[in-house]
């Protein structure tokens, strides 16, 4: 089994699977990419078990076979050569050469036989979506995903797909955000919650893409097929708690203020904040907007106004300065809507402009409860 490929090409698509490794595997086999050479086209995957991706690149050879090399190692070397022809030799005695134009590399491989085998789907529904839409997705709402073991279902993206449109939801309980897209459909109806691992992973390379994603899912798992890429993974098993429940219907009171503006003013308050509850106050009058942070255990205490378009009664209302920051810093908008019916009830931040037709994102965080 011989092939020869450009290092960078190499190296770009195993720096991507290397996402998939982790640090501490159950079992050794898990510590290599798997090679799998059919002539010109040479599949390399890497496994947690849990997710499993694959990439396809075209390179030179004309024999076939398989082997599984370390990944740390073929990593660190490729990393430090220029952009060059590596031609990779495997020998009988479990040893593979990597010749360059420098110098020769020999490193053990173990037997591709031992990686395990990658799911095969029956019965899977099929999903078509733009590569920029998936991107956008992800991004809005995988920072709301929980990170409670004991709360699985809480710690992954709900996909919500129907011919009405497709529907995005993440939530720790503190803070949700649901994206939906009108002008993106799915066949029929259908649900699944995905982990939040394989999503950062997709978000990494999709961002580039302009390629339609295809995505295939039944009740255990889901394949993601775009380019030259498959990613194949393991999906949360449960029932997601109804998030419609949460978000109130009336709120009479609209706040609609310039992001950065808000944002970079709850940044600097929220210096002078409890260091445990990061606990911030909205004050809003007219068209006045107050937001103060106090510290009572270091006599810290901070104090701006803004100037905001606001129609609704005077109120004040607490929020983690953590979750309103993050919030803000995940919208793209210029203006956004802050809404609200009471102190105690949650507030719900939207993008008040810049989003494309059949577009919503709607953000919802809880509030604290403010010392008199």
């Amino acid at each position: 089994m011989k092939f020869i490929v450009s290092s960078s090409y190499l190296l770009k698509q195993l720096q991507v699977l290397g996402n998939v490794i982790n640090s501490n595997n159950t079992l050794p086999i898990l510590d290599n990419f798997l090679f799998e050479l059919d002539n010109q086209l040479l599949t390399v995957s890497a496994s947690d078990l849990e997710t499993t991706m694959s990439a396809t690149l075209e390179i030179d050879s004309e024999s076939q076979g398989s082997v599984a090399i370390s990944a740390k190692l073929l990593l660190d070397t490729l990393k430090t050569f220029p952009e060059q022809p590596l031609t990779f030799t495997v020998q009988d005695n479990n040893l593979v050469e990597i010749s360059s134009n420098s110098g020769k590399y020999v490193l053990a491989y173990a037997a591709a036989e031992e990686f395990p085998k990658s799911v095969t789907l029956e019965d899977a529904s099929v999903t078509l979506v733009p590569a920029e839409v998936l991107s956008t997705a992800v991004s809005k709402t995988i920072f709301a995903a929980g990170n409670d073991d004991l709360r699985p279902v809480m710690s992954g993206v709900f996909f919500q797909f129907s011919p009405q449109g497709l529907t995005f939801v993440a939530t720790d309980a503190h803070k949700l955000v649901k994206y939906a897209r009108t002008d993106v459909v799915a066949a029929q109806v259908n649900d699944f919650i995905m982990p939040k691992k394989p999503l950062n992973i997709l978000k990494g390379i999709l961002g580039a893409s302009d390629s339609e994603i295809k995505i295939e899912y039944n009740d255990s798992n889901a394949v993601f097929s775009f380019e030259n890429y498959i990613l194949i993974c393991r999906l949360i098993d449960g029932k997601y708690p109804n998030y419609e429940a949460v978000i109130p219907k009336e709120n009479p009171n609209k706040l609609v203020i310039d992001r950065m503006q808000f944002l970079n003013s709850v940044r600097r308050v929220a210096i002078f904040s409890n260091k445990t509850t990061h606990q911030i106050r909205l004050k809003i009058a007219g068209t006045e907007l107050n937001i103060s942070a106090e510290d009572l255990d270091y006599s810290n205490k901070a104090d701006e106004r803004l100037t905001c378009d606001y129609q609704g009664d005077d109120m004040q209302i607490g929020f983690n300065s953590r979750f309103l920051t993050e919030m803000l810093t995940n919208l793209t908008s210029d203006h956004i809507m802050l809404e609200m019916s009471m102190p105690n009830r949650a507030g719900i931040l939207t993008p008040a402009d810049g989003l494309d037709d059949g577009e919503t994102v709607t953000m919802l965080v809880m509030p604290v409860m403010l010392n008199a």
